[in-house]
């Protein structure tokens, strides 16, 4: 009895001594892994649902363990899939699950501001959005720009692999890298955060049948998206930097002298004249 008591404090300790090393994103990646196995059994708690959270979370301000990029897809409820609850997760949704101007920064916010360890890009089967894409259904209104995200992890797909049963189901995967590789390389915050080893960017794809997550890992070219993002980001602030309300106002302030100064000299010659 006594061994198995020792046993039982033995393996305690050890558990937190892991999580006291743990990487803070590490610890995030278990929370979810966790969270989403209870779901497929069918055990959620619901963690984090009171009244008293909601007090708490509102009085003293959100602190997600992890920012989630995901589609909106409403057979994909984020909070739900793992098992989560108010505060917990910092979620982005936009169909297809992929990366523009307006979704990076929201990410940036997340991972920056709000300081999550973790940025998940959540892809889903059956994607309606990417299906779209493979099928080259016809869109309309602001879909077809939504579809050029999605159209470079297709072609990749089309050049790769002959097996053309397979294209959705391919391209959803790859939709998730080409979305990571959007993001990384078109954020200096992420990139930075990144190489400063305080955030993690990791792909999934969420299996709407079974509720199960396949964890697809970093992009394998993750080191060159950073490198990238800062060449990108360094070109784009030149040419933002011309463009300032200072810029503006000089701009204005010449273009009125050089006004005086040609209506001064057309009325001296003018003058001039006999």
């Amino acid at each position: 009895m006594k061994r198995k008591i020792y046993l039982l404090i033995a393996v305690t300790f050890l558990g937190m001594v892991d999580n006291i090393n743990a990487n803070p994103w590490e610890i995030s990646l278990q929370r979810l892994r966790e969270g989403n196995e209870r779901f497929v059994a069918g055990q959620a708690t619901h963690p984090n649902q009171t009244f008293e959270r909601r007090q708490e979370t509102a009085n003293k301000g959100q602190k997600p363990f992890a920012t989630i990029l995901a589609c909106s897809d409403s057979r994909v409820p984020v909070e739900v899939i793992f098992d989560q609850g108010v505060g917990d997760l910092f979620v982005v949704k936009v169909a297809g699950n992929v990366a523009d101007v307006d979704e990076i920064a929201t990410i940036e916010y997340g991972t920056e501001h709000l300081g999550t360890p973790v940025l998940i890009v959540l892809g889903h089967t059956k994607c309606g959005a990417v299906t779209a894409v493979a099928s080259g259904a016809h869109l309309e209104g602001h879909l077809p720009k939504l579809a050029d995200k999605i159209k470079p992890a297709f072609q990749k797909v089309q050049k790769e692999h002959s097996d053309k049963h397979n294209l959705v189901n391919l391209t959803i995967k790859e939709n998730v890298f080409q979305t990571i590789s959007d993001i990384i390389s078109k954020s200096k915050i992420i990139g930075h955060l990144i190489e400063e080893k305080k955030l993690q960017v990791v792909g999934a794809i969420y299996d709407i049948e079974t509720g199960r997550i396949e964890w697809l890992g970093n992009h394998p070219d993750e080191k060159k998206l950073i490198e990238s993002s800062k060449h990108i980001k360094e070109n784009q602030s030149d040419a933002k930097n011309f463009f300032t309300s200072k810029n503006f106002i000089f701009m204005g302030i010449f273009i009125v002298i050089v006004s005086l100064l040609a209506t001064i000299i057309v009325f001296i010659l003018s003058k001039r004249k006999p």
